[in-house]
């Protein structure tokens, strides 16, 4: 008697940003927010749309499009953002149309060459029935735009200069 063994898979959120389609782990996706009213912020690094308040907490709005090089399309800014989890931050990326969840069998994601693709957060590509399923890094797509944090530190006492 032979034991097959389950092919490993990606549990992955689908999402369309222009014409592409992507996806992100789903374990790193914490909900999709649709229609959300987006707080520009001055100065913000390129890239940054603004701030929503989710529940209490405030979430960076990042212009996915932007990020991968995809032309902007306006009216993009209220659309659907999908709330990642990363570091232990959460971080919104807009995306045009939410999709579906998929399981992708790990043993056919082909990893990209260097060549192959023009963003350092495309990790793998899935060749699906309907297209190609570009698979991206949350960590990756944000690494540049995020500072890293400094330790806080507690003050006793008067501050004397």
């Amino acid at each position: 008697m032979t034991i097959s063994v389950p092919a490993l898979v990606i549990r992955s959120c689908t999402f369309r940003v222009g014409g592409d389609c992507f996806a992100i782990d789903a374990d790193r996706v914490t909900e999709v927010i649709r229609e959300s009213r987006v707080i520009r912020v001055p100065l913000a690094p390129e890239g940054v749309l603004g701030l929503v308040h989710l529940r209490g907490r405030i979430v960076p709005i990042i212009d996915l499009a932007g990020r991968l090089g995809i032309p902007r399309v306006p009216s993009r800014a209220t659309g659907t953002h999908l709330v990642v989890a990363v570091q232990g931050d959460h971080y919104g990326m807009l995306v045009d149309e939410m999709l579906d969840v998929i399981d992708i069998p790990a043993d056919r994601v082909e990893h990209p060459t260097d060549a192959a693709v023009s963003h350092e957060a495309v990790v793998g590509v899935f060749a699906a029935s309907e297209g190609l399923v570009h698979l991206l890094d949350p960590e990756r797509m944000i690494q540049s735009l995020v500072r890293p944090r400094t330790p806080t530190f507690a003050r006793h006492g008067a501050l004397h200069g």
